[in-house]
């Protein structure tokens, strides 16, 4: 087998150069991190699932006319997307109060939120990725008026998907981040949901009891991640109910 050559290997995926020119295979690890990575550990199986639950909501969002930087998946743990330029925000919409926002804010735990909030962060581990406005993106040059004003129709438009799928197999979408590429086709550039969408980057919980199906339960050691992201696949028709491990079938 050819040896692959690795471009940037971050907390929960490693990049690699893809078979054709403007191809990236993305690999999901089984690494799970918190707190900008000061709690760490490895949680089997965690890679394979996330693979399939991105693998998932990227074809959702692809059928109803979002686009996204996913081709298709390569195997249980590998994913083929296009290469892009990511801006260097992290896009994050709140339905509930949950995480950093309440300790900013002093908002209780679960509070419904009067409308979806959306909030950016500047992309950069060494600087904890810090809340910034939208005038630090314009001051900076990040993105460009007319990128944000679609990065923020992109935003909502996935939160309605993502609630909307959540709601019917009996899942609260808290909130959830996404991160935005750059895809260039000759003059013509357009942007697309990239990175990832899985139990990784969203709240989830149970709607009728509050259960945590999401990374806060590695964050607040409150039972087993793979547990609680299995739920997740399974209610989605993902897993089986029975079954132990994910089955190898394709999403259509």
């Amino acid at each position: 087998m050819a040896r692959r050559t690795k471009i940037y290997e971050g907390k929960a995926k490693i990049l690699y150069e893809g078979p054709e020119p403007g191809t990236i295979v993305q690999f999901f690890k089984d690494d799970a991190t918190a707190f900008n990575a000061q709690k760490k550990d490895v949680i089997e199986g965690k890679g394979v699932l996330n693979n399939r639950l991105s693998e998932y909501f990227m074809v959702g969002l692809q059928n109803i006319g979002i686009p996204t930087h996913f081709l298709k998946r390569l195997n249980m743990r590998e994913q083929l997307v296009r290469s892009c330029e990511i801006v260097p925000l992290e896009v994050i919409v709140r339905n509930y109060a949950a995480g950093s926002l309440c300790t900013r804010l002093g908002v209780e735990e679960g509070t419904q939120l009067p409308r979806p909030i959306v909030e950016y962060c500047y992309k950069d581990d060494a600087l904890g990725d810090p809340l910034v406005t939208e005038e630090h993106i314009a001051a900076f040059g990040w993105a460009s008026q007319q990128e944000m004003d679609d990065i923020l129709s992109l935003a909502l438009r996935v939160n309605d998907y993502l609630s909307g799928v959540m709601y019917g197999v009996g899942i609260r979408l808290v909130d959830f981040k996404i991160e935005i590429g750059r895809v260039f086709e000759g003059d013509y550039q357009r942007l697309v949901v990239a990175d990832e969408i899985s139990p990784d980057s969203c709240r989830l919980w149970d709607l009728e009891t509050g259960r945590k199906l999401d990374k806060d339960v590695f964050r607040r050691d409150l039972g087993n991640l793979t547990d609680a992201y299995s739920e997740v696949a399974k209610r989605l028709g993902i897993l089986q109910n029975n079954a132990t491990s994910i089955k190898p079938t394709v999403v259509n």
